[in-house]
């Protein structure tokens, strides 16, 4: 399983992969060889992807379509990292990291999107303080 995420994340450009949510550890524990499949809950498998560049919208679809496959459920929920919200790009991250192409660059990553979160947090209390407010 390893070897096919790792094929597939080559194919697409995708530096670093994570899955997140409730259905992270499963994820995990599949890619890892610890279980045969995933539970079958009906619950999508959300993923968090950091490409080397851009996506176009029909490659997003085909990556989401081959992970579905893959990993053996109904609808993957991809999040593009970089074109993602901060804060949700940091939930992304504190997920499980199935696959990286470079470990350290895959840190280094990590850190800049704590530190960009972490950089934003004042100006997001004040903006859920300005609409708790209205």
């Amino acid at each position: 399983m390893r070897t096919r995420l790792a094929t597939l994340c080559q194919a697409h450009g995708i530096q670093v992969l994570f899955a997140f949510g409730s259905r992270a550890r499963e994820a995990l524990e599949l890619v890892d060889g610890r279980r045969s499949a995933l539970t079958d809950t009906g619950a999508d498998l959300d993923i968090g992807a950091k490409p080397s560049g851009p996506l176009g919208i029909k490659q997003k679809a085909l990556i989401a379509l081959e992970l579905e496959e893959l990993f053996g459920v109904a609808r993957v929920d991809l999040v593009v990292l970089p074109e993602a919200d901060p804060f949700l790009a940091a939930n992304v991250i504190r997920g499980e990291r199935l696959c990286a192409e470079d470990e350290h660059a895959a840190v280094e990553y990590v850190l800049y999107v704590l530190r960009r979160a972490g950089d934003l947090a004042p100006l997001e209390r004040e903006r859920l303080s300005l609409l708790e407010k209205r």
